[in-house]
């Protein structure tokens, strides 16, 4: 099927508007440079260098999840027009239940996940602030991250080498397989 010719112009005057906005802040805060652009964050992610993002289905949810869990330290960021949550620990494993995604365990990170409200995954490889960032979006339909997962820094600053290794490992074999 094909689109209409308007659809089709605005979603390109769209991501135009978000490369602009990668343009002049490139190392920006995804969500600042969508909202200066008036698009989604996922449209700032798309027009990032190819090498920067790899973009999954939802069904790998669990697989994913399992795999972050085997790290021994996560930096989990939930992040809202007017809060920027951010929580260090292991993050734990999740059962299902009454219709959520439940995490519980001996971390601070714990919490209840609406798992079918998950669109995408993305993992993000990019400049933040003029250092290496390493992420996990977990990513709505509407183009907005529900949470995010972080390779946390150790106290010089630096991507703690072990998640770092990890994170790569993944990003490289979800990558491999949308080719």
């Amino acid at each position: 099927m094909t689109r209409p010719l308007s659809t089709t112009v605005e979603a390109e005057h769209r991501l135009q508007r978000a490369r602009n906005a990668v343009a002049v802040n490139p190392d920006g805060v995804v969500e600042a440079l969508a909202a200066e652009a008036d698009v989604s964050p996922s449209e700032i992610l798309t027009v990032l260098p190819n090498a920067s993002v790899v973009t999954v289905e939802a069904d790998t949810f669990d697989a994913i999840w399992a795999e972050l869990t085997l790290w021994n330290e996560v930096l989990a960021i939930i992040q809202t027009e007017d809060v920027v949550l951010e929580v260090t620990g292991r993050l734990p494993q999740g059962t299902e239940g009454r219709g959520w995604f439940n995490i519980h365990g001996d971390s601070p990170i714990g919490g209840h996940i609406r798992k079918t409200s998950c669109a995408s995954i993305a993992f993000v490889d990019r400049p933040f602030h003029g250092r290496r960032s390493c992420s996990v979006w977990f990513m709505t339909a509407a183009g907005r991250a529900m949470f995010k997962i972080f390779v946390p820094r150790d106290e010089k600053r630096d991507l703690k080498q072990e998640p770092l290794l990890q994170f790569e490992a993944m990003m490289k074999r979800y990558g491999a397989r949308q080719s």
